[in-house]
């Protein structure tokens, strides 16, 4: 797929990077023609400098080819700007735009443009940092009996097997997230600091499941 990323900041150079690594086309958008040396010099996309929403500067990056827009600049109505043309002048279907303002997010949101409204993103990852007990569903089956939910892990149980943690515990470990990336684990693998723990278990068993993640391992020995 072509995708077209207008703002090259850290978010929009980070994105770049990664769709081009995983096979697609990427043409980036920027007013400042220095902010593409965040690319680094093995990106071989488009560095088009120009305005997002200027029809022209959409044209030479390759928006009427493009599967995806992503608007992620600093200024909320040019990204709000950007998608909407983007959107509704070149009939690109997968758009999405960053907006600061959850306030405005939600309005735009209505309007049919996806928003990633980063403040409240944040201040939830933060949240999840600073509050980490209880579990976070991400997924229920439709009978709600056994979801997949992130769970904070005790430092002690750094060092530890996956298949320790699961005995123990009861759960199925669905997968890792290890700085950034996600892992699929096998019985083997060794907890890391840092890890988030993302398991598949039983609704009833929630209680009982983030205790035993709070409390550790049980000692060598049987206690």
């Amino acid at each position: 797929m072509h995708i077209v990323i207008m703002g090259c900041g850290r978010v929009g150079s980070a994105l770049a990077q990664t769709l081009e690594q995983q096979g697609h086309t990427v043409a980036v958008i920027d007013q400042d023609p220095t902010a593409f040396r965040r690319l680094g010099p093995g990106f071989g996309g488009r560095r088009v400098t120009g305005v997002g929403f200027d029809q022209d500067t959409l044209r030479e990056a390759g928006i009427e080819e493009a599967g995806a827009f992503a608007a992620v600049s600093s200024g909320d109505n040019s990204n709000i700007i950007s998608a909407r043309v983007a959107r509704e002048m070149f009939g690109v279907e997968n758009v999405a735009a960053r907006i600061y303002d959850p306030r405005r997010a939600e309005v735009y949101q209505r309007l049919g443009i996806p928003t990633v409204a980063t403040v409240r993103w944040t201040a939830d990852q933060m949240l999840r940092r600073l509050l980490p007990s209880g579990a976070e569903p991400l997924w229920r089956d439709p009978t709600g009996g056994v979801q997949l939910a992130e769970v904070h892990a005790s430092p002690k149980w750094v060092g530890h097997k996956i298949s320790k943690l699961q005995e123990e515990t009861g759960v199925r470990v669905a997968f890792l997230t290890r700085l950034g990336e996600a892992i699929l684990p096998t019985s083997q693998t060794v907890l890391q600091e840092g890890d988030l723990v993302h398991v598949m278990m039983r609704t009833d068993d929630v209680d009982k499941v983030e205790a035993s993640f709070a409390q550790g391992p049980e000692e060598e020995g049987g206690h």
